[in-house]
């Protein structure tokens, strides 16, 4: 899998917790866990998940959003992650979605 260095500049604005804080916060993905994405140790998995969707259709070079799919997808995911909380959340995503066409 390609090494990820992702920095989220416009999701640290929406997972900002306090207005008067003005941290940044950036999320490494390929650091993520199962364990933190299933239990919203980061953040919300919805959040997590529509990136990850993004993401993965980028890679694809894919612009279509199937709203439904997405949905079915993270519920896969956070299974899959419950299941498996130690295990890397980008090869969790890989392993339940899959290359597709």
């Amino acid at each position: 899998m390609q090494r990820l260095r992702l920095l989220f500049p416009a999701m640290a604005v929406a997972l900002c917790a306090s207005s008067s804080a003005q941290a940044q916060v950036t999320i490494d993905v390929e650091k993520m866990t199962c364990g933190q994405f299933a239990t919203y140790k980061v953040a919300s998995p919805k959040n997590i998940a529509i990136w990850l969707n993004g993401y993965h259709h980028g890679t694809r070079g894919d612009t279509v959003i199937d709203t439904q799919q997405l949905n079915e997808d993270t519920k896969k995911i956070q299974q899959y992650c419950i299941d498996n909380p130690n295990t890397p959340l980008m090869q969790a995503v890989q392993t339940v979605i899959g290359p597709r066409n």
